[in-house]
C-alpha cells in the first residue's frame, strides 16, 4: 500500500447559467469517439482455464469481453468461462441497465446479448439474440430512471425504451424514437420527468445541448460547450456534459457554465454516481497531445459549484477506459505503473494503492486493447490485454477474489449485474 499527492489543484467559480447563449465553436479528436464497426473474418472458440478463489467476487454477474472476432461472457464470480460466442468486427460492449443484457454495438446497429443472468427467471446459456436496434454506427448507450437510450452517429435518432422490457426480449421492445437537428457523435438522456437531454451537433462539430419536454418541445438550449462529449448524472439528477474548455451543468431547469482554467481544458468522459454530486471527469490541457493517455482529473462539486484540476503523481497515467466509481463514492483508477488507485473524489488524493497488472503502455489508436476497468459494488473488475487475463480485485483490501485466463485478447468490457433494474 503507498499514498501518494496531487501536485495541483486550481478551484473555479461558474460562469454565469444561461437557458439561450451564442453558438459556440471548437472542435477536438475524441479518444472515445466512433462506435462504428469494422468486419473481420477472425473468430475464437477456444476453452478459457480459470484460477479462481472461493471468495466469490460478484453473485449473480456476468462478464461480457470483447476480442477481435467475437464475444466472451465469464462468470462474475468465477471469471469461469460461460459462453464464446463469433462475431465479426470491432464492437462494444454497454450494459442496458436491467441486470441481465447487454447491449452490443455492431455493424448493424445495437444488437443484444442475453447474458443469462437470473434477473427475469432462471439463469441460462448466454445468447446473443435476434433482436436489433437498427442503427448506422451506433454510438452511446445511456441508463437513468429506468430508461435506456440509444444513439444512432449515422442519423442522429434517439431511441428510448422502458429497461425491463429489455428481459427475455424475443422481439424489439415498444421505443419512443427522437429526431437530431443532424446525424453527428452524440448521446441523450432521458429524466425522471420525461424531459430529454440530447447534443446539438454535426459531422463536422459539436457545440451543446437542446432540452425537450415530456410532449417533445423544445424549452431550452446551450451552445457554449464545444465539442461536447461524456454525459452523466449526479445526486439530485444534476446532468453534466464535457466540453473542450469546461463542463456543462443542467439542473433545476436552466443551464450553468463551468469554465476550465486553461484556455483548452477538455472533458471528454465522465465517471458519475447518483448518490453523489461531485463529477470526476477526464481531462486533457494539452491540444496538441498525442495518443490516448492522461495525466489529469477535472473534479466538479456541484453542491459547492467549486471545480478544480488535479495533477496526478509522476507515474500515474490512464485512460477513458481506466476510471470508476467505488462502492463509497471513491474513485477507482488503474494507472499503466500497473496500480489500481482509490482516490478522494473531493481531493483527488490518492489514498490507498495496489499493485494489480504488470505496467503497459498506451495504445496507439483508441480502439486498440489495453487494459479496462469496471466497477460492480465493492469489486474491480481488470483486463490485462498482454497475459489474457481478467482479475476481480476487492476495492475494500486490495485482495485479487478471483484470476482468469482467456482464449482471446480481451477488448472493451461490460458487466450484467445480476440484479434487476429499480
Amino acid at each position: 500500500m503507498r499514498t501518494s499527492r496531487p501536485t495541483r489543484s486550481l478551484a473555479l467559480v461558474a460562469g454565469a447559467g444561461l437557458l439561450l447563449a451564442a453558438c459556440g465553436s471548437g472542435e477536438s479528436n475524441d479518444t472515445s469517439a466512433s462506435s462504428t464497426s469494422s468486419e473481420s473474418a477472425s473468430s475464437s472458440s477456444s476453452a478459457a482455464s480459470s484460477a479462481s478463489s472461493s471468495v466469490a467476487a460478484a453473485d449473480g454477474s456476468r462478464v461480457t469481453l470483447t476480442y477481435d472476432g467475437g464475444l466472451l461472457v465469464l462468470d462474475g464470480e468465477t471469471l469461469d468461462l460461460v459462453a464464446d460466442l463469433p462475431l465479426a468486427g470491432f464492437n462494444r460492449v454497454n450494459p442496458a441497465g436491467d441486470g441481465r443484457t447487454v447491449m452490443v454495438s455492431t455493424s448493424e446497429g445495437f444488437q443484444v446479448l442475453d447474458t443469462g443472468t437470473a434477473v427475469g427467471g432462471d439463469e441460462t446459456e448466454p445468447t446473443l439474440t435476434d433482436v436489433v436496434f437498427t442503427a448506422p454506427k451506433p454510438g452511446h448507450v445511456v441508463r437513468h430512471a429506468g430508461k435506456t437510450v440509444l444513439f444512432s452517429d449515422g442519423t442522429g435518432d434517439i431511441t428510448v425504451m422502458d429497461t425491463e422490457d429489455l428481459t427475455g426480449a424475443t422481439e424489439p421492445p415498444e421505443t419512443q424514437v427522437i429526431a437530431s437537428e443532424a446525424p453527428h457523435h452524440g448521446v441523450a438522456i432521458q429524466l425522471e420527468d420525461g424531459t430529454v437531454l440530447s447534443t446539438l451537433g454535426t459531422s463536422e462539430s459539436r457545440s451543446g445541448v437542446r432540452v425537450l419536454d415530456a410532449s417533445g418541445t423544445e424549452v431550452a438550449r446551450n451552445e457554449e460547450c464545444p465539442s461536447v462529449h461524456g454525459e452523466g448524472t449526479l445526486s439530485g439528477e444534476v446532468a453534466v456534459f464535457g466540453c473542450s474548455d469546461g463542463v456543462l451543468v443542467y439542473r433545476d431547469g436552466a443551464f450553468t457554465k463551468f469554465q476550465a482554467p486553461d484556455e483548452y481544458g477538455r472533458m471528454g468522459n465522465a465517471y458519475v454516481s447518483e448518490t453523489s454530486p461531485i463529477l470526476v471527469g477526464d481531462y486533457n490541457s494539452d491540444p496538441d497531445s498525442e495518443g490516448s493517455l492522461l495525466s489529469e482529473l477535472v473534479l466538479l462539486d456541484t453542491s459547492t459549484d467549486q471545480l478544480q484540476v488535479v495533477d496526478l503523481p509522476q507515474g500515474v497515467r490512464y485512460t477513458w477506459r481506466d476510471v470508476g466509481r467505488g462502492p463509497a463514492d471513491e474513485i477507482v483508477l488503474l494507472s499503466t505503473d500497473g496500480t489500481l488507485n482509490s482516490l478522494d473524489p473531493a481531493t483527488g488524493e490518492i489514498q490507498r494503492s495496489w499493485d494489480v497488472i504488470a505496467p503497459w503502455e498506451g495504445p496507439a489508436e483508441w480502439q486498440d486493447p489495453h487494459p479496462a476497468l469496471v466497477v460492480h459494488g465493492d469489486i474491480a473488475f481488470i483486463t490485462e490485454p498482454a497475459q489474457q487475463r481478467i482479475l476481480a480485485v476487492d476495492l475494500t483490501s486490495g485482495e485479487v477474489l478471483a484470476e482468469g485466463e482467456l482464449p482471446a485478447t480481451p477488448n472493451e468490457i461490460a458487466v450484467a449485474t445480476g440484479i434487476a433494474a429499480s
